[in-house]
């Protein structure tokens, strides 16, 4: 505990659990947008850096309670149709997973905010993209994409939601899909960072914290799922993605 308020003052921590508890709600609820929500609350008030780390352990809980709400037999079948995207995605995120130093604040938000931005408005003006015969090349694409952006800022949730809007899928199986392929990122994005130094002793405290709250809303978003329809499923989505990207871009911007 010592180690924890060393990092944060007790404000900063209530606030750091009210983000998480909003997160896992939002995440419950369709399926992804903890690390931007993470990201783009906890850099308000931390270095983006120790933003980063907080998010490594609660994403890798709640990713597993989602892959596996239909039984492990569900999350592996998912695993064996997504396997190209999962193998590309897991190479990239682990090769630039090593640039999250280098690289300048400002430019890690721009480079989140920007495609979710674009993709959320145009999906809720009407312009569907849609996938009728998918390949391997556009699912390695797309893996690759969400790989390298996932290993610099621990977001690789818009283009996976792209591909799998894309491609139709129901919205019990894309809770499951999602689960199963960030789950395996979270996986990869703990060991990267354990390597990179962002994941280590001072930092571990402040992201087994983040756990509870994290689950606790994982919960809450779990019960709202359950009660909504494929249409507001989608636009929930959609509205939440809009949301965050424009947050990351203003504050981007505004650096």
């Amino acid at each position: 505990m010592s180690a924890l308020f060393s990092l944060l003052s007790p404000v900063e921590l209530a606030a750091a659990a009210g983000i998480a508890l909003l997160a896992g709600t939002i995440k419950g609820m369709v399926g992804f947008a903890m690390p931007m929500i993470f990201v783009s609350g906890l850099s308000m008030f931390l270095p983006p850096e120790l933003a980063l780390a907080g998010l490594i352990l609660p994403t890798l809980v709640t990713n597993g309670m989602q892959a596996l709400r239909q039984g492990a037999g569900a999350a592996l079948a998912s695993v064996r149709r997504f396997r190209v995207f999962l193998l590309i995605g897991l190479v990239c995120l682990m090769s630039s997973a090593q640039l999250v130093r280098l690289l300048p604040q400002q430019a890690m938000l721009l480079i989140i905010g920007f495609p979710v931005t674009v993709f959320a408005a145009m999906q809720l003006m009407g312009r569907v993209l849609t996938i009728a015969n998918p390949s391997r090349r556009s699912e390695a694409v797309v893996g690759g994409i969400a790989g390298l952006i996932g290993g610099v800022s621990g977001v690789w949730g818009p283009p996976t939601v792209a591909y799998l809007t894309a491609l139709g899928t129901e919205k019990t199986e894309q809770i499951r899909v999602q689960g199963v392929i960030y789950g395996l990122g979270a996986v990869a994005l703990l060991g990267a960072h354990l390597g990179s130094g962002v994941m280590r002793a001072e930092t571990a405290p402040f992201s087994v914290a983040m756990i509870v709250p994290a689950v606790v809303g994982m919960w809450l978003g779990g019960r709202l799922h359950d009660r909504i329809d494929q249409a507001m499923f989608r636009r929930a989505t959609l509205i939440v993605l809009l949301i965050a990207g424009v947050n990351l871009l203003r504050r981007g911007l505004m650096m």
